[in-house]
């Protein structure tokens, strides 16, 4: 059940190394939580790194995507960019060597809040998003349920919802 509250459509950037496995995972999972609950938002993805800018996610990704009814075939990697830092409301970085690079980068006049994805999740504050990258398959199942969970914490938050 709504409210008559307003909900501020939130912006925020999905963030890990290369922008091929997590932060497009991320992204396709917050679009389609916020999607179900009816809340526009500006979503997207980026790495610290360049060697895959333009490339779509991992064929492993979009697989995964793909058994939870989402589709991510649209996404390009791309890197975090200085206008990143006041595009967006929310800086969320997969790991803290992610999150730690991002700092080093913002400029003085961010305004963007920096934090690790799962910080979001209770219980698992300081955890990383499981790199599926250099694993087995069965990774990016795992990797889905973290950010996943981000996903549904975003959703609750931006509804004013708990739990």
């Amino acid at each position: 059940m709504r409210d008559d509250r307003e909900v501020t459509a939130p912006a925020i950037l999905f963030l890990c190394l290369g922008n091929i496995c997590r932060s497009p995972l991320a992204e396709g999972a917050a679009r389609a939580a916020f999607a179900d609950a009816g809340i526009a938002a500006t979503l997207d993805s980026a790495g610290t790194g360049d060697w895959h800018v333009g490339r779509p996610p991992d064929p492993r990704a979009l697989a995964e995507a793909r058994r939870r009814g989402v589709d991510i075939s649209d996404l390009r990697a791309r890197q975090l960019a200085l206008g990143d830092f006041t595009r967006f409301d929310l800086i969320l970085a997969a790991d803290a060597e992610n999150l730690r690079d991002a700092r080093a980068l913002a400029p003085a006049d961010a305004t963007a809040r920096l934090m690790l994805m799962l910080d979001l999740v209770p219980g698992r504050t300081g955890d990383s998003v499981t790199d599926p990258y250099y694993g087995a398959d069965d990774g990016f199942a795992e990797t889905w349920g973290d950010v996943s969970a981000v996903a549904a914490a975003l959703v609750a938050d931006a509804t004013g919802s708990s739990g």
